[in-house]
């Protein structure tokens, strides 16, 4: 597909590849930009990655801190098209959360029906929070996820 687009022009590929070595030549940490932008971390690394559509002023505040081309901003307003590699990541922490879904995915959904009744929760109205917890035995990861709860219809 690169082939066919002028010389040019920015593809999401590009541009994630270009966040992320700006990222490393800046020093800036996730929290950092995403606070930059006044945006979540979780949201703003996911918008990065070319996973989620940037509004175009948040674009712009990214391409600015960032000093990436203004083009840049465009690619990133985007909407995107979520597409996995693999059918199950070999990267440890991404297939640990893989397994997590995997043993308590039907606890969660059960869960969900028996508190709010036949439906999901929404991954497009969601938001969620990656917090390190200090404890004794060791510091936790407590990833805290909320979506909004959407209820089958029924016609």
């Amino acid at each position: 597909m690169k082939d066919l687009l002028p010389d040019d022009m920015l593809t999401k590929e590009d541009v994630t590849a270009l966040i992320i070595a700006a990222k490393k030549k800046s020093g800036l940490g996730w929290e950092a930009i995403a606070k930059a932008i006044g945006m979540s971390p979780v949201w703003t690394h996911s918008a990065a990655m070319g996973m989620n559509a940037m509004p175009m002023d948040k674009a712009a505040a990214l391409v600015s801190l960032l000093n990436l081309p203004e083009e840049a901003a465009e690619v990133l307003a985007e909407s995107p098209t979520k597409v996995w590699e693999q059918t199950v990541p070999t990267d440890p922490c991404i297939y640990r959360l893989y397994e997590i879904v995997g043993v308590y995915g039907p606890t969660i959904k059960a869960l969900i029906h028996e508190k709010f009744g036949d439906g999901i929760m929404s991954a497009i109205d969601f938001d969620m929070q990656v917090i390190r917890v200090p404890n004794e035995k060791g510091d936790r990861v407590k990833i805290e996820m909320s979506g909004k709860y959407l209820g089958y219809n029924a016609w």
